[in-house]
């Protein structure tokens, strides 16, 4: 199903960055999300007939799941605290495919782990184990890239919510770049929360720190899902010097954050795209409402 997705050179702001578009990796199954959820996808379940998931009205992980739902022919059902009158009269973005795609919402309802074994329970944002699967797979990938073009020395980087698509691509790369003799280094930002709400949420997956990815992040304190002028600046900027769109809600933070740790960027520099774009139909029109087009 998941297809190595194409690496791409790109300049930007006056540098050379290569791109892992895994934006492009299917229609519907694309970005971080697919990758995180590759085991289910690609393993069998004779026993799952729903899956249980959770998290806001705008979720990545929302959406991706509902369209795992409708592959497998299982029931979808989602819990979220609340969804805004706005949203709820004009159904678009992530909310709009995954309520397409067959999704039962529960708004303002707390969500119990489901005991029922017919029930497949996915915890926010696909931050679980099982999630290793398809990042494990995405590691391989990057590991045969980078021998291909004989790139002696690799810097990789992406931005985080729950850090779990970091955490595990940088113990993948370390476990199969052994056996290989590459040793790149994954660098993340945190989106959600601060640096020690990130790590605490790697220690929960992954005890060895040797495994866990580097974090740099900016001086100015970040509120996940604010709208900042930067953020919309540097979006449009994207846009317009590499032709690429990329997500409102994680990337804008991420290439900041690149741009300001040059360290990083003293190596060949690789930016993998987890796409979410679909998330920019609910953002666009509320930056364009407060900074203008």
């Amino acid at each position: 199903m998941i297809k190595n997705s194409p690496v791409e050179m790109i300049s930007f702001e006056g540098h050379s960055f290569y791109l892992k578009r895994d934006d492009l990796l299917h229609a519907d199954f694309s970005g971080n999300k697919a990758r995180k959820f590759y085991y289910f996808l690609e393993n069998d379940f004779p026993d799952i007939t729903k899956i249980v998931s959770y998290g806001s009205a705008q979720s990545n992980a929302m959406y991706s799941l509902s369209v795992l739902a409708k592959m497998k022919g299982w029931e979808f059902e989602y819990y979220v605290d609340h969804v805004a009158d706005y949203l709820r009269d004009n159904p678009h973005g992530n909310y709009a495919g995954a309520i397409k795609n067959g999704m039962q919402l529960h708004v303002g309802r707390g969500i119990l782990t489901p005991t029922n074994q017919n029930i497949l329970y996915i915890e926010e944002g696909g931050r679980q184990k099982e999630a290793e699967y398809g990042i494990k797979v995405l590691a391989q990938e990057i590991l045969e890239w980078q021998k291909e073009n004989n790139i002696k020395e690799l810097n990789i980087f992406l931005p985080s919510g729950t850090g779990t698509t970091a955490l595990f691509l940088q113990k993948s790369l370390n476990i199969e770049g052994v056996v290989r003799g590459q040793h790149p280094t994954v660098y993340t930002c945190p989106c959600v929360g601060d640096s020690d709400y990130l790590k605490k949420q790697f220690f929960e997956l992954e005890e060895d720190e040797n495994h866990h990815p580097r974090i740099i992040s900016l001086e100015k304190k970040h509120h996940f899902g604010k709208l900042y002028r930067e953020n919309y600046k540097i979006w449009l900027k994207l846009q317009q010097q590499t032709g690429v769109v990329f997500d409102l809600l994680y990337d804008p933070l991420g290439w900041r954050t690149l741009l300001a740790h040059s360290e990083v960027m003293a190596k060949p520099t690789l930016y993998i795209h987890q796409g979410g774009v679909l998330g920019n139909e609910s953002m666009l029109p509320r930056y364009e409402r407060k900074y203008g087009m």
